[in-house]
């Protein structure tokens, strides 16, 4: 059997976790990460008949029955995960009646998984059923995408709008626009549920004064959708207090959604 250590669905958790500390999007123990991973890749490491523990799920989760994941631990911190993954990252298949995670491997200290859990099965089980080819769940404390939703309003269409009219590749890259949610307590079925239903149509979605969750068919993708947000925040951040002497139009939006072939949320635009 070959070396967990050297699995590359486990190196990329690794990776990008210390890239999202690395950009400030995941202070201290802020931030959680989920990875459907093929049972077969799985079994190259493991041995799955050997469930060391199991942990209540928190929810229903008879969607993902049989599936397995990797998944960023509670209270960890994402500059330590590269240092030492079999504390804070764990191997979870989900229980035949959905109540429990079977912990297959990590954890080694004792702990579990992330108490956004709940979110993000809720989260894969939505974009599983839009897109057969999901993979990831990602949620981070962007400093810029944050900030935004202080000062912006927090209705989706005009959130979306200022993404796009901001920076060029934002209608290109998320053509569907974002989700967006006001305030609400965290590590809660509630929030999970919430954020779940906007994942129906979408592949992103901010919590207001909080961060945001990004999915994708692997770790670049949910990577990227948040990345590009947070450089469009930023530069919002930085001109919303000057006066605008161009942007982008919906006729540009228009135009860039022709050329790239993309089909974005046509309401989101004026006529």
């Amino acid at each position: 059997m070959k070396d967990i250590l050297t699995a590359p669905f486990l190196r990329e958790t690794c990776s990008t976790a210390s890239n999202m500390y690395r950009l400030g999007w995941d202070e201290r123990n802020g931030g959680n990460i989920s990875m459907l991973v093929d049972a077969a890749e799985a079994a190259e490491y493991l041995d799955l008949n050997n469930v060391i523990r199991r942990i209540p799920t928190g929810f229903d989760a008879k969607a993902v029955a049989g599936r397995i994941f990797v998944v960023t631990g509670t209270g960890k911190y994402f500059k330590n995960i590269e240092k030492q993954p079999e504390k804070d990252l764990g191997v979870i298949r989900i229980s035949a009646d959905g109540s429990e995670a079977e912990l297959l491997w990590g954890f080694a200290d004792g702990g579990s998984f992330t108490s956004e859990l709940p979110a993000h099965l809720m989260t894969h089980i939505s974009r599983l059923a839009a897109d057969p080819n999901h993979r990831v769940v990602t949620h981070c404390h962007p400093t810029y995408t944050v900030a935004m939703t202080r000062v912006h309003p927090l209705d989706e269409r005009a959130f979306t709008r200022t993404l796009w009219k901001t920076c060029t590749e934002c209608i290109i890259v998320f053509p569907e626009g974002v989700g967006v949610l006001p305030w609400m307590v965290c590590g809660t079925n509630e929030i999970g549920a919430a954020t779940a239903e906007k994942m129906k149509d979408r592949r992103l979605v901010v919590w207001a004064s909080h961060g945001i969750y990004g999915t994708g068919r692997d770790l670049d993708e949910a990577f990227g959708l948040i990345e590009t947000v947070e450089k469009a925040a930023q530069l919002y951040m930085l001109t919303a207090h000057l006066p605008t002497l161009n942007t982008i139009t919906d006729e540009n939006l228009k135009a860039l959604a022709a050329r790239f072939n993309v089909d974005y949320r046509k309401d989101y635009l004026d006529e």
